[in-house]
């Protein structure tokens, strides 16, 4: 009788205490829904929507490694005060490493599109002039703003090259494609797209210029140009007025798809130069202004790219101009892996009346340099 009711007993205690902790249960916080990135792909592959906003955003850029030797080009074979001779100095690579950084945003608004880019480069090479008595030391370089603009429907603002290059399009697919210069580049512009939908297009560009070609007053630098695209290829024309020395240049281009593989360009330049008198630390020899910067009033360039296959494509430019400055460029591409590119590139620059390269060798009628550039974009 007293085993029942110690047993009795201990299943009420039990049951007791159960209740007492079923009341006093811990309670576990739910976790906070995440706000996950939402994919964004009205402007293309790469964008994501900024949590919380509207606006799609772009991060990209590159990673360039560039290895030059010989006596042409921006990355022509540098010269090395000699560490143990002084006064005596040696040829040497030239060489430079780049990280680009590079954004794009776009929105809808009720005025057309609101898109920005960006791209800021950070060097570090030995075609910087250093101080120390060690010319061509290597070194970083400083930091440089290439685009910074602004655009809604077909108004851009903003830091940019010029539309004298942009709209009809760069020399080629060559590295060097200024081996005859076709037109200045950085400069703030206002500019006004407009794009007819049929393959007509049209651009007016206000532009201010850089280092010497700077505007001198309130009177912008202007461009213009029309353009017409089809499946074929293009034809493409651009005017531009000089406002410090009130010269004009225009340049015409065609763009033919000859075939899947093979694409071809040809382009000419004329510009006045009655005006330019002025020699600079670019052009000791003057005649050269924000936009015609080849010697003498004319100029052509051609050339194209033939596409073995995915990977591997083979690129050309022929340039010459009335001063008799003849460049040649060619390279071979080919992509690693998708996002990975090796270019071995061979130029050539025979000097005519007048040096048209800051980087030629004046000492030298013909000039013959390379280039292996090593690029990783993402």
């Amino acid at each position: 009788m007293n085993i029942k009711s110690l047993l009795l007993g201990s299943a009420a205690a039990l049951i007791a205490v159960s209740g007492a902790r079923a009341a006093d249960a811990v309670v576990v916080a739910e976790p906070e829904p995440a706000e996950y990135v939402k994919i964004c792909d009205v402007y293309g592959a790469g964008y994501f929507y900024i949590p919380g906003t509207e606006t799609c955003l772009r991060i990209g850029g590159y990673i360039r490694y560039d290895i030059g030797g010989g006596d042409v080009g921006s990355f022509d074979g540098a010269r090395s005060a000699d560490h143990q001779d002084i006064g005596e100095s040696n040829d040497t690579w030239r060489k430079r490493a780049r990280f680009t950084l590079k954004t794009w945003t776009g929105q809808e608004t009720e005025l057309g599109t609101l898109k920005t880019y960006t791209e800021t480069r950070f060097n570090f090479s030995n075609t910087q002039r250093d101080t120390s008595p060690f010319i061509n030391a290597a070194g970083n370089e400083p930091v440089s703003l290439n685009f910074a603009w602004i655009q809604l429907g077909g108004l851009r603002v903003g830091k940019d090259e010029s539309a004298f290059d942009t709209f009809v399009g760069y020399a080629g697919n060559v590295i060097q494609d200024t081996l005859v210069p076709y037109g200045g580049f950085d400069t703030n512009v206002i500019q006004y797209y407009f794009d007819a939908g049929n393959g007509f297009s049209a651009v007016v560009s206000l532009e201010e210029g850089y280092g010497a070609y700077t505007i001198d007053s309130y009177v912008p630098h202007v461009v213009g140009g029309v353009k017409w695209t089809q499946g074929w290829g293009a034809i493409t024309g651009v005017v531009s007025y000089d406002s410090n020395y009130e010269e004009v240049a225009t340049k015409v281009r065609l763009d033919v798809n000859a075939t899947n593989e093979l694409t071809l360009f040809i382009m000419g330049g004329y510009g006045t130069d009655d005006n330019y008198t002025d020699a600079s630390l670019n052009f000791p020899a003057g005649g050269r202004g924000m936009y015609k910067q080849w010697s003498g009033n004319w100029a052509l360039w051609g050339g194209g790219t033939y596409k073995f296959n995915e990977k591997t494509s083979f690129n050309a430019q022929v340039s010459y101009d009335e001063g008799k400055n003849l460049g040649i460029a060619a390279n071979i591409a080919y992509d690693v892996v998708p996002g990975f590119t090796v270019t071995a590139e061979v130029d050539y620059l025979n000097v005519g009346n007048d040096t048209v390269s800051n980087w030629t060798h004046a000492d030298k009628k013909s000039n013959i340099g390379g280039i292996l550039r090593f690029q990783r974009s993402f």
